[in-house]
């Protein structure tokens, strides 16, 4: 009996072993190189199988566009710096089916920058995923993106276009005319299956974040100084998402949030309804802002968007929460809500609201307030997560 047993153990011993031993075989990363060679002195191209992984130890000079495209991967690594050189000529593009993976840390976080250190000196990350939007209403359309023109949407929600971390954006946005501009990271149809965590947008052209439609979920973005909205959503976007901190400069920019569920149809489904927990932002001064900035508003709820927005930090604004249009108005108390607002200093309207018609609404319910709110974590300072990585505090 005890040979047998001995027998059979050490037969499940090896067996073990052996199991062991194709799972770890198994579980190996296994990459297909790319036909696409990455010239650090020249980068452009379009990156059509396989993935390329850059060289964290060279400067990639962002000469026209990176784009790309389905089936391929563009892996960066931590401490890898890209400078754009060519305004609206230089940009990275993920189409749909395709990934990036950003693989920052706080310590060497991955940067995109510009030769020249001025905003809209550079396009911007764009990036296109299967997810819906309500361009046509109910979600499984698909649409062009209004920079890079790929298609984006779809109907897979858990799309996935990779992983983004640690990552710097710094002087993107060029436009293309007055209508038609890059932010510093679009994203557009983005499925949740995308990471997104660790994110800075500094001082671009136009909007530092902007969401049109998708699912993507987002942690600890950062946006600074960018001369449009610091975060924009419309066409339906939902996504959960926690630790956002937004800072205009002085002269500069229009709004913390400006929200929209769809400019050409205000009730088209779905219907834009993220949630931001944990939101600090910090405006420009109300007094020189009214005389030069008709659109100086911590947050911006128009064209019928949904959204719950909690513990907020608001600092010097001319108005706080601004809703406008029936559709958005309805939503008030239900599935539209800012609450536990601390208004630090320097905002005189807390609360505006304007109906379709242009006749004022009373919208102070959409507001509650809360002294002990810490918003992004640390008031109108720096919050800790993004200590290292970051710039502009």
């Amino acid at each position: 009996m005890k040979k047998s047993i001995l027998n059979f153990v050490t037969v499940i011993a090896l067996s073990g072993g052996l199991l062991t031993s194709c799972s770890n075989d198994d579980d190996k990363k296994t990459t297909t190189p790319s036909t696409f060679v990455a010239d650090p002195a020249n980068f452009q191209g379009k990156i059509t199988d396989g993935e390329v992984v850059l060289d964290a130890s060279k400067t990639y000079k962002l000469t026209g566009a990176i784009k790309v495209e389905n089936g391929a991967t563009l892996t960066i690594p931590a401490g890898t710096v890209i400078e754009g050189t060519g305004g609206t000529a230089s940009y990275i593009s993920v189409a749909q089916g395709a990934k990036i993976n950003v693989n920052g840390t706080a310590a060497k976080p991955v940067i995109m920058t510009a030769a020249v250190k001025q905003a809209g000196k550079w396009g911007g990350l764009v990036i296109c995923g299967k997810a819906p939007i309500n361009r046509v209403s109910g979600g499984a359309s698909t649409a062009t993106s209004e920079v890079a023109e790929l298609t984006y949407g779809g109907t897979n929600s858990a799309d996935n276009s990779g992983s983004i971390k640690y990552l710097r954006i710094e002087y993107a946005g060029a436009a293309f005319n007055d209508a038609k501009e890059f932010n510093g990271l679009s994203f557009f149809g983005v499925g949740s299956g995308t990471v997104v965590e660790n994110v800075e947008a500094y001082y671009g052209a136009d909007d530092g974040f902007e969401f049109f439609g998708g699912s993507v979920n987002t942690k600890n973005l950062i946006s600074i100084g960018n001369e449009d909205d610091q975060f924009d959503w419309t066409e339906g976007w939902n996504g959960t998402n926690e630790n956002w901190y937004g800072k205009l400069d002085f002269g500069k920019g229009n709004r913390g949030i400006e929200a929209d569920n769809f400019e050409f149809g205000y009730a088209f489904t779905p219907i834009a309804n993220p949630t931001i927990t944990n939101l600090t932002l910090v405006g420009p001064g109300s007094t020189a802002a009214v005389a030069n900035f008709a659109e100086n508003q911590a947050i911006k709820l128009r064209r019928g968007t949904k959204g719950l927005i909690s513990n907020v930090v608001l600092s010097s604004w001319a108005t706080g929460v601004d809703v406008e249009n029936d559709e958005t108005i309805a939503f008030i108390g239900t599935s539209l809500k800012v609450s536990n607002v601390l208004f630090v200093t320097d905002v005189p309207t807390k609360t505006k609201g304007k109906k379709t018609d242009g006749t004022s609404a009373t919208v102070s319910a959409v507001v509650t307030e809360l002294a002990t709110a810490t918003g992004a974590g640390n008031g109108v300072g720096a919050p800790t997560w993004a200590a290292g990585w970051s710039v502009g505090f």
